[in-house]
């Protein structure tokens, strides 16, 4: 009965088993052999769980020695963490520290290079109007950049703002010659040699030059100073070696500006208006009478100073034709000669005073009309005002220059005058003194014959 029962069983497992198909076709021919089939398959079950039973305990070790090995892995680096966390720790109390330095030096920094951009700024503008930098033009393109940066300056960024502060003073305390461009003043431009006086002056032909910062170049000046410069420019750029006198403008070109603006002798007079043309052309009508006077006087003085040495009496001069009435008429009495040589020395006196009353009109008349420009041109200058305001001087200007310049003209023109119209008078003082001296000499001389001539009638008899 068992053996039936275990055969139903194993049948059926055999009807829901893959083998079904195989068994259906070869299927066992007995019980026995069924049985047999059974028993080896179970043995072949039994092999391939023992098998796996066997893989599944390898790898259930492998598996426990991996999760050892992990666990100790595992118990290293939470060691390690630990130790990290410790400098973690550490490094962040040091980094709190290290940040406030750098926070306490950053500023320190930040106002450093506050500095450096100062001063960058304030060289740029010093050397953008400096004649160095038509040699070396790049200095100002870096030293904006630094103006403007928003970084901190690198060592060899402020090196190089050092060297530049140096090459600069070098510079100034030098002479160099060298060629450029140099732009005209009807725009033309020219290859020039020229030679720049340290950071101040340059100067090429004998004309002055100015530097122009938006082209980096050199521009002669439309008006140049006066004759005693342009002679200083010359020799200047003649001399090779020693030293020559050269007027520097150390306000790099303010001065020279301001001396060229300033305004000629012609330019002046032209300030005045038409007073101070007549002015003017009072002082040069009194200017040829006092040549002319000086001349004749000086001459008059010559010839009666020979005159007096001379017997011979001669016409060309005042004491010869005032002696000349005493020669003519030798028997005319005392009172005769002395009115007729009051006469002669009368018609002698208008000739050597002749211009000196004129002279003296003129010494009056020229501060009068200095006087009269100067009411006019502040007229004018109030005008100006009531119109325009005091805002701006330049339009008071012209009534102020012609006031100024009025004034100056005519005691310019006064003070001459004066003085050389005193001189001439004086000089003809002199020789109406002379005259005078003279013709006493004759009247006392004519006196003392008619007195002997009286005397012998009584001593004969």
């Amino acid at each position: 009965m068992n053996i039936v029962r275990w055969s139903v069983v194993w049948l059926l497992f055999l009807v829901g088993s893959p083998r079904l198909e195989v068994f259906a076709q070869e299927g066992p021919q007995s019980l026995q052999e069924l049985f047999d089939q059974v028993r080896a398959e179970r043995q072949a079950d039994s092999k391939l769980h023992g098998e796996r039973e066997s893989r599944f305990l390898a790898e259930r070790d492998q598996r426990q020695s991996m999760l050892q090995q992990a666990e100790r892995e595992l118990s290293s680096v939470k060691q390690q963490s630990e130790e990290k966390q410790v400098v973690f720790r550490t490094n962040e109390d040091n980094l709190v520290q290290l940040r406030s330095q750098l926070k306490e030096r950053a500023a320190s920094l930040g106002e450093l290079f506050g500095v450096v951009r100062q001063i960058s700024r304030d060289t740029a503008g010093m050397i953008e109007g400096s004649f160095v930098s038509v040699q070396s033009g790049e200095r100002v393109d870096f030293l904006n950049t630094m103006a403007e940066s928003t970084e901190l300056a690198s060592l060899e960024e402020l090196e190089r703002l050092w060297l530049i502060l140096l090459e600069e003073m070098t510079q100034s305390g030098q002479v160099v010659k060298f060629p450029t461009t140099v732009t005209e003043p009807d725009g033309a431009q020219s290859e020039r040699a020229v030679v720049r006086v340290g950071t101040f002056n340059g100067v090429s032909e004998g004309q002055y030059l100015r530097y122009v910062p938006e082209t980096r170049q050199l521009a002669e000046l439309a008006r140049q100073p006066e004759g005693q410069y342009i002679s200083a420019a010359q020799d200047l750029e003649q001399t090779t070696e020693g030293y020559t006198a050269f007027g520097v403008d150390p306000s790099r070109g303010a001065i020279l500006a301001a001396l060229v603006q300033r305004p000629g002798a012609w330019e002046r007079i032209e300030q005045g208006g038409i007073i101070g043309f007549v002015i003017l052309a009072i002082g040069l009508i009194a200017a040829g009478l006092i040549v002319e006077r000086t001349v004749y006087l000086w001459r008059e003085d010559r010839r009666m100073q020979a005159q007096r040495q001379m017997d011979e009496l001669k016409a060309d001069n005042a004491l010869g034709r005032v002696m000349l009435v005493y020669q003519y008429d030798t028997d005319q009495n005392v009172e005769t000669l002395e009115a007729r040589l009051e006469e002669a020395i009368l018609e002698q006196i208008p000739i050597l005073e002749r211009g000196l009353a004129t002279l003296g009109i003129f010494a009056a008349i020229a501060p009068l009309l200095g006087l009269l420009g100067t009411v006019v041109g502040m007229i004018d200058t109030f005008q100006s005002i009531t119109l325009f305001g005091a805002g701006d001087p330049r339009v008071m200007s012209d009534g102020i220059s012609q006031a100024l310049v009025t004034t100056q003209l005519g005691l310019s023109v006064a003070i001459p005058i004066v003085l050389l119209h005193s001189l001439l008078s004086s000089k003809s003082g002199r020789l109406v003194h002379t005259l005078e001296e003279q013709s006493a000499g004759m009247i006392a001389l004519l006196a003392g014959r008619s007195s002997l001539l009286a005397e012998q009638p009584s001593e004969s008899s």
